[in-house]
């Protein structure tokens, strides 16, 4: 089942998470093999991060809580990376972060030299100079970093991805297209949430606090690509939850053109993709209609 996104021929209409399985060649090689349509790198920062402590995931079996705390070697060490995605014969998305505008710029201008097919803007982070605001919850800061971004990646297509803690999420999403952006990921994580051990009485994770990932918080994201959907005319890779081939025809009918795949990976096995594009592919068949039939029917 073939789909064209922002002009890139996909042999699937489904879309590795950032995350998930990191930045190695040959793992991501493995995803696409394995039927995912594009590939999304692990989120690049401008300096070496370890991330948090272990215990940093914890399965809840509806979904999961994790704490990995963004772990990086930072946009100038990872140069072995690029050199052997450079022989990849898949589309990837550079996924980036920073703490302010300059940092997201900075690693920007690096890593569209590097020629990924599209750069995503992870925006649900803190921002330093708004002292610890995410990017995301903000129409104004969400602007100002999609469209400093733009004005250094040339003719690289920009995805903002969105934090389901904003108020107007789709306001948000108009302020990311009025940037620049050329499409909308939503949802990243859900929360912060907390699970206590009541025997220690304390927190589990060792940050304490988490986001909220998989089947449990698939409603807000259909609720969220719904609402960009309504706001902007822009594609959006509907994520969260999606597990199932039902699960992503739900989002294509919320709005979504492209359905993102994280937690289901753990859950299904890598083979998700193809699981849930032949999932897809005879809901479809048995209901007579196409993708573009379906998107957005909801509204």
């Amino acid at each position: 089942m073939q789909v064209n996104f922002l002009g890139k021929n996909l042999i699937s209409p489904t879309v590795l998470a950032s995350g998930i399985l990191g930045n190695n060649f040959d793992i991501l090689q493995r995803v696409h093999a394995s039927g995912c349509g594009l590939v999304t790198m692990k989120s690049i920062g401008p300096t070496p991060r370890d991330g948090h402590n272990n215990p940093t995931v914890i399965d809840l079996g509806h979904g999961m809580i994790n704490a990995v705390g963004l772990p990086s070697p930072g946009y100038l060490h990872m140069e072995k990376e690029w050199a052997d995605l450079n022989n990849r014969d898949f589309p990837i998305v550079a996924s980036i972060y920073g703490a302010s505008v300059d940092e997201f710029q900075q690693v920007a201008d690096y890593v569209s030299d590097k020629k990924p097919d599209f750069i995503e803007l992870n925006i649900s982070c803190p921002n330093s100079e708004k002292h610890g605001m995410l990017f995301g919850t903000s129409p104004t800061a969400s602007f100002d970093v999609v469209n400093a971004v733009k004005k250094v990646v040339k003719t690289t297509p920009l995805i903002a991805k969105l934090t389901p803690q904003a108020l107007d999420i789709g306001e948000i999403a108009k302020a990311c297209e009025d940037g620049g952006a050329d499409a909308i990921c939503a949802i990243n994580t859900l929360g912060p949430g907390m699970l206590i051990d009541i025997e220690s009485r304390t927190p589990i994770l060792d940050f304490k606090k988490g986001g909220l990932s998989g089947p449990m918080i698939r409603p807000v994201a259909v609720r969220c690509v719904y609402d960009i959907f309504k706001a902007t005319r822009l594609p959006i890779i509907g994520l969260g939850g999606i597990t199932t081939g039902a699960d992503a025809i739900e989002m294509i009918m919320a709005g979504a053109t492209l359905a993102g795949v994280g937690s289901a990976v753990t859950y299904r096995g890598i083979s998700v993709f193809k699981k849930i594009t032949r999932e897809m592919d005879q809901w479809l068949k048995d209901h007579g209609c196409t993708l573009e039939d379906i998107r957005g029917a909801a509204h």
